[in-house]
């Protein structure tokens, strides 16, 4: 709940530029695993795309988080 509470504290003072480039990431994550059928396979352009967005931003290493099925079984 605290932690919670102070994501969301954290949220008001994040600059624009950082919350453009986290939507422009997760909007590309989710590109990639429309495109893909059983693996998620990055291409040269996807490649591109996330170091520029890494010099564009950052903290964008606060936003990663890796989703395995276990984690999905006990979020449903």
């Amino acid at each position: 709940m605290t932690k919670r509470l102070i994501g969301l504290v954290r949220l008001f003072f994040r600059s624009h530029t950082e919350i453009v480039a986290e939507n422009l990431a997760l909007r590309h994550q989710l590109i990639v695993l429309q495109r893909s059928i059983k693996r998620p396979r990055f291409t040269t352009r996807d490649r591109i795309f996330r170091v520029w967005l890494s010099r564009l931003w950052k903290n964008w290493r606060s936003s990663l988080l890796i989703v395995q099925p276990d984690m999905v079984v006990k979020w449903h």
